[in-house]
């Protein structure tokens, strides 16, 4: 645990600046800058969808589109106008998509393609996943709100139920191209899995409550919570055997701790939501755990892959999206406690990722979505992010919004 050094006053602070100061910052690079370059280089106004396999300066290296990506894209547009700001067109781009998505596949028992061309017509350039299917029902369940419509809703319901009775079976297996063993690829049950399940589940009871639902939600609580965390180093294991107990091999070492990371503050959020103390108590603290063990202590930021925890071999890369997901626990940790430990990190958090990643000398400021240890990489990069960057962005500025409040 890092040593708390400061003393705070009643005026609170962070990263240096006051909230106010930063709510104009986090809507400046939200509004100013990755809104109007979606706006202009990513997002398809004739077709709906979005090329993200685009250049930092806006060139589209391919105008083909992802399931991922696009329901996403959906999620974005639909939580900022349903949270911050109602100005139509950022509906009307989800319901473009929505279109498109629904064009691509309507059936709630068939997997989405992995990737479509521009107008939706289905490429096969990889076996699709279930993952495609639980960000539609994400993206569903937020447009619901959006437009006012529950039948959104009841399709995201009937997306996970589904989704949860394929990861269930005995046979399912998931290709899992990040494993540090070339030797194992198809996992039976993965964190991964249940973090994004979870999501969903949170996403649907925060508007209306639901038996079922709740049941997967406990599953993916005690999946989480009681199985994937394991002693004696007590950090949460990427994949697990179809038991619930740790593979064998080489395998019961990896820690994909940026999953890990993301899926401990989305525990925080269903517990609040809950209003389960115990819950978010024991999520906060495992929370606190591996962010310090993911934490480059020589140059900053986290890493995001542990391939093996006995001979500490990390993935040295620095990705966007596992700083995004620090970011965004700590501003829980602060708007729910204003934890001391959580102020202090989230200072060196947010002053590294803007030193970092922002790419102020580019129009509209793109943010590079990674590099090498030292975020050092050259080119003008094939992908722009549109869901942990504007995710952390939207959020964030819900609970900077709750402590000027609270202040």
């Amino acid at each position: 645990m890092k040593k708390i050094n400061k003393k705070y006053t009643n005026t609170l602070k962070l990263a240096g600046k006051s909230i106010s100061e930063l709510v104009s910052e986090y809507k400046s690079f939200l509004f100013d800058d990755y809104l109007p370059f979606i706006d202009q280089y990513v997002f398809d106004h004739e077709f709906g969808g979005f090329k993200c396999n685009t250049s930092y300066s806006g060139r589209n290296i391919s105008t083909d589109k992802r399931t991922w990506y696009d329901a996403r894209g959906v999620w974005v547009y639909s939580y900022l106008y349903v949270n911050l700001d109602k100005d139509i067109r950022y509906r009307h781009n989800a319901e473009k998509t929505v279109a498109l998505l629904l064009k691509v596949n309507e059936e709630v028992g068939k997997l989405w393609p992995w990737a479509y061309d521009q107008k939706g017509k289905p490429l096969s350039e990889k076996k699709p996943d279930i993952y495609g299917n639980l960000f539609v029902a994400e993206a569903l369940a937020m447009y619901s709100q959006a437009v006012k419509d529950e039948k959104y809703w009841e399709k995201s319901k009937d997306i996970l139920i589904n989704c949860m009775k394929r990861y269930e079976e005995t046979e399912y297996t998931y290709e899992l191209q990040y494993s540090p063993d070339p030797s194992f690829q198809d996992a039976p049950i993965v964190l991964g899995h249940w973090m994004i399940i979870l999501r969903v589940c949170t996403g649907l009871l925060k508007i209306k409550e639901d038996h079922v639902i709740q049941n997967i939600s406990d599953k993916c609580i005690d999946a989480l919570i009681e199985k994937h965390q394991v002693p004696p180093h007590n950090l949460m294991l990427e994949v697990l055997n179809r038991d619930m107990q740790p593979v064998k091999g080489a395998m019961s070492q990896f820690v994909y701790i940026g999953h890990a990371i993301e899926s401990l503050w989305m525990l925080m959020d269903e517990a609040r939501r809950r209003k389960d103390t115990h819950l978010f108590d024991v999520s906060a603290e495992r929370f606190k755990k591996h962010v310090e063990v993911a934490w480059d202590d020589v140059y900053g930021g986290v890493f995001h892959c542990l391939n093996d925890i006995e001979a500490n071999a990390w993935d040295l890369n620095k990705v966007l999206w596992a700083q995004h997901e620090v970011l965004i626990g700590l501003l829980i940790l602060i708007d729910h406690k204003k934890d001391a430990w959580a102020i202090e990190f989230y200072d060196e958090m947010y002053n590294y990722v803007v030193s970092n990643f922002v790419q102020k000398d580019r129009f509209l400021k793109p943010w590079k979505i990674g590099g090498n240890r030292h975020i050092f990489k050259k080119g003008e990069g094939e992908r722009i992010e549109n869901y942990h960057h504007p995710r952390s962005l939207m959020m964030g500025l819900g609970y900077l919004n709750n402590l000027l409040i609270k202040n």
